[in-house]
């Protein structure tokens, strides 16, 4: 019975890792502990563009995290969300304040009467959304808040936010490129203060590379009033974020899990 079970698993999930290739497996040990937040910290893009929150990442985008994001932004492997999700997830907890209990996995959770979270998810355009058939952030998102629900922290998907013109594609831009074709695009839909009333707001996203995004995600937010407070650090986590990312905070990269050789991927 399992074996025939595996069969019809096969039919309808990815029979190799989206990682590594590795066979029958939907995401392999290795690449899970590529994803196991091991090197989860702060990290910061250079240029740093203005208004970028503090933004955390679990995993370095190389290798098997690099192929499980586009396998699941790019072809539509919907079974990833939950192993992204709770990457996510671990980013988040890794960027609350000193005073905050340790993240997910590590001790006792916080309590009922911990702080709400509202996960902002980065809106994608309609023409993606509809081209991929999901949006990435969002889906990822709601994976992160589920596995915060069950760690203990009261934690909800607030999609707040939403394009207000049409944007260009960002493959193929630089940094510079990037902030001038994101500003002002964004803004906070007319139930935005509703939806994260009373809950402490982390914009995220599958991956930051330049920031742009995220610093303009920081903008709307900003502007719509929906910080607590001009002492209010905004915060933000990802997935993953470049190698070098890490570095310019920490003075050294994150620890990086062993990985197959000969992987291969396109973006």
């Amino acid at each position: 019975m399992r074996g025939w079970w595996q069969e019809l698993a096969g039919l309808v999930l990815p029979v190799d890792c989206a990682g590594c290739g590795a066979v029958r497996v939907l995401v392999c040990a290795g690449c899970r502990e590529a994803l196991s937040a091991a090197g989860a910290g702060p990290v910061r893009p250079s240029p740093r563009p203005g208004g970028l929150p503090l933004v955390h990442a679990a995993a370095v985008y190389e290798g098997g995290v690099r192929a499980l994001l586009l396998a699941h932004k790019e072809r539509g492997a919907l079974p990833l969300a939950g192993v992204l999700g709770e990457a996510l997830a671990v980013a988040v907890l890794a960027g609350r304040p000193r005073d905050e209990c340790g993240p997910v996995g590590t001790g006792p959770g916080p309590g009922p009467d911990s702080e709400d979270v509202a996960l902002v998810p980065v809106p994608s355009a309609r023409r993606q959304v509809r081209a991929r058939g999901h949006d990435p952030a969002r889906r990822i998102a709601l994976a992160a808040a589920g596995r915060l629900r069950r760690a203990g922290v009261p934690a909800r998907v607030a999609p707040v936010l939403r394009l207000r013109r049409a944007v260009a594609d960002q493959a193929g831009l630089g940094a510079r490129q990037r902030r001038e074709n994101l500003a002002g695009a964004l803004t906070v839909c007319r139930d935005g203060a509703r939806l994260t009333d009373g809950a402490r707001i982390v914009l995220v996203d599958d991956l930051i590379t330049t920031g742009a995004t995220l610093a303009e995600a920081a903008r709307a937010v900003r502007t719509a009033g929906l910080t607590a407070g001009p002492g209010e650090v905004l915060r933000a986590a990802v997935v993953a974020a470049p190698a070098d990312s890490f570095g310019r905070l920490l003075g050294a990269g994150p620890r990086r899990p062993a990985t197959r050789t000969g992987q291969k991927s396109r973006e």
